[in-house]
C-alpha cells in the first residue's frame, strides 16, 4: 500500500484556566472507595483530567486523614507525602500504621507541566478490615447434616442495639456460597460469593455496609449457604465431588456494630444461632438449582420470627488457616435479556430464543397449582424439530440418577398466585431456554427472562470498525472473555466452568485492552501460589483439588503463573504483582528447566484444536519455556536481582538456541514443516534471528496464501498468527485472514450466527462442542494492536509511553480504537477521506507516544505546533515522530 504524507496537524484543545484541571480517578487498590481491606501497605493511583497539549504531572502530594472534615481543611493526621517531584501515578501507602476496622479519606494533589498546582482530587476513602486473625470473634458454623444432604441451610440470629447506631459492618467468611440479609432486605448484588478457591488452603471474605439495614433495637440476620465448589454433589470427569475439602457448606460471620456514642459491640457465630433447610431443596455450581415454594418460610430473616422449630448451628473446624479479604469487581447481574422468539410447543412446553449466547441464569415468572413441577432447561442449541438439546455440554456429566439434570433447574409451585424463581447458587451457559410444566400452564414471551452474569468489570476499552464483521467479531470476543469470567478465568461456562490456564494466558491481552481486569488476574494468581507444588510445578486447571495432574502438563499451559504476571505490569505500570509471585516464578522456571536439560522439552498439550496441522509438541513448548526465562530474567534486572537477572537471561537465550539450532533451516527460513503455527510462533515470541526474520514472515505469509488466506492453527498457533503477520509487514494478509467468512475462520462462526467464539472452528463440530470458549480470544487484543497499533513500551509500562503502529489496511475504510489506560484514554482513529487517508491520535496527559508511519519516496512532514513533537526520524521503511500528551490529525494522500 503506497500514501504519500500530505500534511501532520495538532488538534489542541484549549484549557483557558488551568483550575478546571483537577485530579480525577482516585483508586485504592485498584478499586473505588474499597471496603474492608486488610493490606497493611494500600496502592494508591489516579489520573489528570487535563486535556492541554503536553500536559504532564510534575508533583504530587498524597494526603490521608482519620476524618473528613481534616482533609477539607488541608490537613493529614495519617499521612502526608509532602510535595514529590515525580510523575508517577501510582504510590504505595507510606504512612502511620493503618488500624483493623479504621475509615481513612484521602486526596492527591498534582502540579503540572508548569509547575502549577492543580485542583485537589475529590476526597476518596478505604476502609480496613481485620488486620490480624485476631480481630475475628466467635467459630465458624454450620448444620448437623451429612455432606451429600440436598437442601441448603438456613441460619439465623436476633440481636437487640440499645442505642442509636451510627454504622455497621458485616464481615462475611464462607466455605460454599451465601446470600446475607439484615431485617428481611438482602445485603448487596453480588452473585456466587465468596470466589472460588482452593478451600483448605484460604478462604476469603466480605465486607458489608448494613448501617442502612440495621436500627435501635431488634435486629435480625439471616444466611443462607450454597455448595458452590466446596461441596460438589453433581458427579462429573472432573471429580469435583472427591475434593479433599468437601464438607457441608459454613459460615463465620462478624457483626460490627458502632455507637452515636463511640462505642460498639461485635456480634458474632457460634452455637446460638439457629438453622433449618431452606426452600433452595438443591444447588449445584455445576448443574442446577431446584426450588420448592411450598417451603418457604416468610419473615425467617425479620427480628419476631418464631423459630422455636429450629436447631441450634453447630461449631465446625474452619476450612483453611487463611482468611483474607476479597477485593476483587464481583459477579453482578449485568444484563436482563428478553426472549427474541417465543415458541408455544404444547400446553406443557415453551420454548425460548434470546437474542445472544451468554452465562448467566433465567427468572421464571408462572403462575400454577399446588405441587406443580417446572423443569427449566438451558442449552446452546436447539434440535432440527425446535427443543433445547444439551448434547454438545453434557457428555463429561456422570449423574447417579435423573435426579439432577444438566443445566435445568426445578420449581415446585406452592400455588399461592404468581411465583418468580432466579437460581442463587448457578449459572449457566445458554442462548436457549425450554420449560416444561408437569400440568398445562399459560406461559408467555415474558414469563423467562436472561440474566446475564459474570465479573463486573470496568470497560476499558472499544473498537469500531467500518467492517461490519470486524465489530461483531470484536462483540463477539469480549462476550466470550466476559462468560468466562466468575473470579477467576474458565473455559466455557456451561459444560466445565474449569479454570485452565492455557485458555487465560492465550486471552489476557484481550481481556486488559478491553476491561480493568487487574483485581482478578491478582486473585488467581494467588491460586497459582495456592497450587504451586514445592518443586515448582503446576497443575492445568486452577483452582483444583487434583484433578489434571495426570494430564499432560506444560509450559504452553501453565507459563500463566509467568506471563500473566508480566502482562499485567505492562498494562498498569504495577510491579506489586510480579514482586508477589517472583519466587513462584523462580521456582516454576527452575522446574521446567529441570525437565528440560539441553533447553528443549515436549511437556505440554501442544497447538489444542488444530484445524488441520499440529507442530511438534516440542517446539511449542519450549518456545513458552523460553518466554518464562525471558520474563523471570528482565523482572530480575526490574527488582535489582542482578545474579538472577543474568542466569535467567542466560538460559533464554540457551533455550533460544536450542530451537533454532534443531527446528530452522537458516537458507530457507523455515521451522519445521514451515506450517502456520511453526512459522508464527518464533515470529511472535520473539525466537528468530533478526537477520532472518523477512525471511520467516515471507514464509508465513506464503503458506497463509496457499490456504486462501484461511488459518491453519490452533490454540498456541491462534495466539502468534496475526500479529506475526502484521509486525512483520503483512498486516492486509492478518486483515484478510481475521475477516475469512468460510470455514477455517473466526468469521466463519459469525457468518453462521455465533455471538459467542467456539471451542471448535467446525461449526458442525459432530463431537462435543462448547460454544462459548475464549481460547481463541487474541484476534480481540490484535484488533488494538495490528489495526489500531497501540502497543506498550516495556522500558516505560502501563502506556507511560506509548507505541503507535497502526496498519491502514486495504479493505477497510475506517477504523477507531480506544483504551482506557492508568493514565487516560488512548485513541488511534483512521478513516478514508476520497484519495486521503485521515488518522487522528490521542495521547493521555502525563503520557507520551512514539508514532510510527509509512515512508514513500513524496513525503511532507510537518508538526505544529513543534513543541509537542519531536523531529521526524526516518527510520528503515518508516518516519518516526515523538508525542507529549494531546490530539494530533495526519491526513495521508493514497
Amino acid at each position: 500500500m503506497k500514501y504519500t504524507l500530505f500534511f501532520l496537524l495538532l488538534s489542541c484543545f484549549t484549557f483557558s484556566r488551568a483550575e478546571s484541571a483537577a485530579t480525577v480517578s482516585p483508586e485504592c487498590e485498584h478499586l473505588k472507595n474499597p471496603l474492608g481491606l486488610d493490606v497493611a501497605a494500600p496502592r494508591f493511583s489516579w489520573r489528570m483530567n487535563n486535556t492541554k497539549d503536553g500536559a504532564a504531572q510534575t508533583a504530587y502530594r498524597i494526603m490521608v486523614a482519620s476524618d473528613e472534615q481534616s482533609l477539607i481543611e488541608g490537613k493529614a493526621d495519617v499521612w502526608d507525602s509532602g510535595k514529590i517531584a515525580s510523575d508517577v501515578m501510582l504510590v504505595v501507602y507510606q504512612g502511620k500504621p493503618l488500624k483493623s476496622f479504621g475509615k481513612y479519606y484521602w486526596r492527591v494533589i498534582q502540579w503540572d507541566e508548569s509547575g502549577k498546582e492543580l485542583t485537589p482530587s475529590a476526597i476518596a476513602t478505604f476502609e480496613m478490615a481485620m488486620m490480624e486473625k485476631s480481630d475475628w470473634q466467635g467459630s465458624w458454623i454450620s448444620d448437623d447434616k451429612p455432606v451429600d444432604y440436598k437442601p441448603a441451610p438456613y441460619f439465623r440470629k436476633e440481636m437487640s442495639f440499645d442505642k442509636a447506631v451510627h454504622s455497621a459492618r458485616a464481615y462475611v467468611a464462607v466455605a460454599g456460597l451465601y446470600e446475607l440479609y439484615v431485617n428481611g432486605e438482602k445485603i448487596g448484588d453480588r452473585l456466587l460469593d465468596p470466589m472460588y478457591t482452593r478451600f483448605d488452603r484460604r478462604n476469603l471474605y466480605a465486607s458489608f455496609d448494613i448501617t442502612d439495614q440495621v436500627q435501635k433495637g431488634k435486629n435480625a440476620v439471616g444466611i443462607l449457604l450454597g455448595n458452590g465448589w466446596y461441596n460438589h454433589q453433581s458427579i462429573a470427569v472432573w471429580d469435583f465431588h472427591k475434593a479433599v475439602w468437601r464438607n457441608r457448606p459454613r459460615a463465620c460471620v462478624n457483626i460490627r456494630v458502632t455507637y452515636n456514642d463511640g462505642s460498639m459491640d461485635t456480634f458474632f457465630t457460634d452455637s446460638s444461632w439457629k438453622t433449618t433447610d431452606s426452600p433452595v431443596v438443591f444447588n449445584s455450581i455445576y448443574t442446577a438449582e431446584h426450588y420448592d415454594f411450598r417451603k418457604e418460610l416468610p419473615g425467617w430473616d425479620k427480628a419476631g420470627y418464631n423459630d422455636a422449630g429450629w436447631n441450634n448451628a453447630v461449631v465446625v473446624d474452619a476450612p483453611s488457616q487463611k482468611l483474607v479479604s476479597q477485593q476483587l469487581e464481583p459477579v453482578r447481574v449485568t444484563d436482563e435479556l428478553k426472549a427474541s422468539t417465543f415458541v408455544k410447543k404444547s400446553d406443557t412446553c415453551y420454548v425460548y430464543t434470546f437474542p445472544r449466547n451468554i452465562a448467566g441464569i433465567t427468572r421464571l415468572t408462572v403462575k400454577g397449582p399446588e405441587g406443580a413441577v417446572v423443569k427449566v432447561i438451558h442449552g446452546e442449541k436447539m434440535d432440527d424439530k425446535g427443543f433445547v438439546t444439551l448434547w454438545n455440554v453434557a457428555r463429561h456429566y456422570r449423574p447417579k440418577d435423573d435426579s439432577d439434570p444438566m443445566q435445568t433447574d426445578i420449581v415446585t409451585l406452592s400455588g399461592k398466585g404468581t411465583e418468580s424463581f432466579s437460581p442463587k447458587f448457578n449459572y449457566k451457559g445458554f442462548q436457549f431456554v425450554q420449560v416444561e410444566t408437569s400440568v398445562p400452564m399459560e406461559l408467555n414471551e415474558g414469563s423467562v427472562v436472561a440474566l446475564e452474569m459474570h465479573s463486573d468489570l470496568p470497560v476499558a476499552g472499544s473498537i469500531k470498525a467500518s467492517d461490519t464483521l470486524v465489530n461483531q467479531l470484536w462483540a463477539a470476543c469480549n462476550s466470550s472473555f466476559l462468560a468466562n469470567l466468575f473470579g477467576y478465568p474458565t473455559d466455557c461456562p456451561q459444560r466445565e466452568k474449569n479454570g485452565w490456564t492455557g485458555d487465560a494466558q492465550i486471552a489476557v491481552d484481550t481481556g486488559l485492552y478491553n476491561f480493568d481486569g487487574i483485581t482478578v488476574y491478582e486473585k488467581w494468581l494467588a491460586d497459582h501460589q495456592d497450587e504451586q507444588r514445592k518443586d515448582g510445578n503446576l497443575p492445568p486447571i486452577i483452582p483444583t483439588h487434583g484433578w489434571g495432574w495426570d494430564w499432560d502438563i506444560g509450559p504452553d499451559w501453565t507459563s500463566s503463573m509467568v506471563v500473566i504476571p508480566w502482562e499485567i505490569y505492562q498494562f498498569y505500570g504495577d510491579s506489586h504483582l510480579l514482586d508477589a509471585m517472583y519466587d513462584n516464578m523462580k521456582r516454576y522456571v527452575d522446574y521446567m528447566e529441570s525437565r528440560s536439560p539441553n533447553g528443549l522439552t515436549d511437556m505440554g498439550l501442544g497447538d489444542w484444536v488444530p484445524v488441520s496441522t499440529k507442530p511438534e509438541r516440542e517446539l511449542t513448548s519450549s518456545i513458552y519455556v523460553y518466554v518464562d526465562a525471558d520474563i523471570l530474567a528482565k523482572t530480575a534486572k526490574l527488582f535489582g536481582k542482578k545474579e538472577d537477572a543474568e542466569k535467567y537471561a542466560a538460559l533464554a537465550v540457551k533455550i533460544k538456541d536450542a530451537i533454532n539450532a534443531k527446528y530452522l533451516n537458516r537458507e530457507t527460513g523455515i521451522y519445521g514443516l514451515g506450517r502456520q503455527t511453526e512459522q508464527a510462533m518464533p515470529l511472535y515470541w520473539g525466537i528468530v534471528p533478526e537477520n532472518l526474520k523477512a525471511k520467516v514472515a515471507a514464509n508465513l505469509y506464503k503458506k497463509v496464501a496457499e490456504a486462501d488466506f484461511h488459518l491453519d492453527v490452533g490454540l498456541l498457533g491462534s495466539k502468534a498468527l496475526l500479529c506475526a503477520l502484521s509486525e512483520n509487514g503483512y498486516a492486509d494478509a492478518a486483515y484478510r485472514v481475521a475477516t475469512q467468512k468460510t470455514h477455517p475462520s473466526w468469521g466463519w462462526w459469525i457468518a453462521n450466527g455465533a455471538t459467542t467464539f467456539y471451542e471448535s472452528w467446525n461449526v458442525k463440530d459432530p463431537y462435543e462442542a462448547s460454544l462459548n470458549h475464549i481460547m481463541f480470544g487474541e484476534i480481540g487484543a490484535w484488533m488494538y494492536k495490528g489495526l489500531g497499533g497501540i502497543y506498550t513500551d516495556e522500558n516505560k509500562p502501563g502506556f507511560k509511553h506509548i507505541l503507535f503502529k497502526p496498519n491502514f489496511v486495504e479493505g477497510l475504510n475506517q477504523f477507531e480504537a480506544k483504551h482506557r489506560s492508568p493514565y487516560g484514554e488512548i485513541v488511534s482513529k483512521w478513516k478514508r477521506d476520497g484519495k486521503n487517508l485521515v488518522y487522528e491520535v490521542t495521547v493521555p496527559a502525563n503520557s507520551t507516544a512514539t508514532l510510527y508511519l509509512p515512508k514513500t519516496k513524496t513525503s511532507l512532514y510537518s508538526i505544529e505546533p513543534a513543541k509537542f513533537s519531536k523531529q521526524t526520524v526516518k527510520k528503515d521503511d518508516l518516519v518516526v515522530f515523538e508525542l507529549t500528551a494531546g490530539s494530533y490529525r495526519c491526513v495521508i494522500k493514497e
